[in-house]
């Protein structure tokens, strides 16, 4: 019964994401407005939209990739697994072509698909980051949207410039990251 609990545990992380996210927001909220998200409600609308049209038709047409869309003031990132280099290239065109996309970022490696505790593991990476990140109370953690990805850690936001080297700096820093991904927009 034990194993069994461990692994629905494990297996829901990936989907936890955003409760995840969320308690940890809402602890870096000591010292810091709740509210203070730097895209206009009608941006934040367009990337929910963005990845999900990502989502489901990357999945039409390449059912056997494994792709984790994530889109940050209309700029795609694109990380996961496709089967083929031509999957690749052709999972990147589909992406471009969907309206308010401002550009993409194509870190999708070839190759089979990741194992699920491999998956599971990025949650919990993404989770160490942010947290070190409330922790270190040097900038405002809700400016920087983490994703993991197979010990890469993409850092998105956007941040002055002493913010970005502050999140890269600790993201680097944390155990388990391989790679540090800077997709930030600088406000300076």
């Amino acid at each position: 019964m034990r194993q069994l609990v461990t692994i629905v545990a494990l297996a829901s992380l990936p989907f936890m994401y955003g409760c995840i996210a969320a308690v940890v927001g809402g602890a870096a909220a000591g010292g810091y407005m709740v509210g203070e998200e730097r895209r206009q409600a009608a941006v934040l609308a367009d990337d929910e939209a963005i990845e999900l049209k990502a989502r489901n038709r990357v999945s039409e047409a390449h059912p056997n990739a494994h792709l984790s869309p994530v889109s940050y003031n209309r700029m795609l990132l694109l990380n996961g697994t496709a089967p083929t280099e031509q999957a690749k290239a052709d999972i990147e065109r589909i992406a471009r072509a969907i309206e308010g996309v401002r550009g993409v970022y194509n870190d999708i490696r070839v190759g089979p698909n990741r194992t699920f505790p491999s998956l599971a593991g990025d949650g919990v990476l993404t989770t160490k980051v942010k947290t070190r990140m409330v922790d270190a109370r040097r900038f405002n953690p809700l400016h920087v949207k983490v994703v993991s990805d197979d010990g890469t850690v993409y850092l998105m936001g956007i941040v002055t410039r002493k913010e970005a080297d502050a999140a890269s700096e600790i993201a680097r820093t944390t155990s388990g990251v391989r790679r540090v991904v800077r997709m930030f927009e600088y406000r300076d």
